[in-house]
């Protein structure tokens, strides 16, 4: 895998390893307006790699340099994601202008690089993540087409399919001991949650994001038996 150089100038001094990657989608028309974008210094925005549909791989800023791909985001405390991630930009239209599965070459490519990038940096799989991950409340790439397991059984990522929790959903309004387990369960994973409230409209924000990536067939942001027993998997996974 040879990726094509397209240096951009939207970057900066990188204090220390990354140690997770973040993927993401770029919800722009096509791939040469997504290039484009994140090669131009007035738009102030890059990432490490983008990835074509057909499969094309294209290296926009030296991994030791820290692109700007995330923005205001978190992660189990880390508040400057850009500095602690590789950022990987996925092409594909997103949900504002018609979100669509993504091709079979690019996955491939991905999962190559995903391996090439590990080869070189310590990056666990609980540190594989999604924009949406550390930035629920702005963004939804690379969104619930992006296929997770199979970046998984790859080896890259965390993923389970537990036998679902009994007991009643959980929703907006809802208070009590499950509320706070699952606010809990939700921080020691990694997401910006507090660990005390009801479920508010937040939470319902955050189970969203969480479903995006690890539930994909059901991203309502009601906490039913199957999220909640796969977010209890993923952190006996994780931890």
């Amino acid at each position: 895998m040879t990726p094509i150089l397209v240096p951009s100038p939207n970057f900066d001094a990188r204090l220390g390893p990354p140690d997770m990657i973040v993927l993401h989608y770029t919800g722009m028309a096509d791939g040469r307006a997504a290039l484009a974008r994140l090669t131009d210094p007035e738009a102030k925005v890059s990432a490490h790699y983008l990835v074509e549909e057909d499969g094309r791989l294209f290296a926009l800023v030296p991994e030791a340099r820290r692109a700007w791909h995330a923005g205001k985001s978190f992660w189990r405390g880390e508040t400057d994601i850009n500095a602690a991630s590789v950022g990987v930009e996925i092409v594909n239209p997103g949900h504002d202008l018609g979100y669509r599965p993504f091709p079979e070459p690019q996955i491939e490519t991905v999962i190559d690089l995903l391996a090439d990038i590990r080869s070189r940096w310590t990056i666990p799989d609980d540190l594989i993540l999604a924009h949406s991950d550390v930035a629920p409340h702005r963004k939804t790439d690379p969104g619930e087409l992006f296929p997770w397991k199979r970046l998984a059984e790859a080896g890259h990522g965390l993923w389970v399919e537990p036998t679902p929790a009994p007991g009643a959903p959980l929703a907006e309004g809802d208070e009590g001991l499950g509320v706070l387990t699952l606010r809990s369960g939700l921080a020691r994973l990694g997401y910006d949650c507090p660990r005390i409230g009801s479920f508010d409209a937040d939470l319902g924000v955050i189970i969203r994001a969480f479903q995006r990536h690890w539930r994909p067939s059901q991203v309502d942001g009601v906490a039913d038996g199957e999220t909640r027993a796969r977010l209890m998997a993923l952190l006996r996974a994780a931890h």
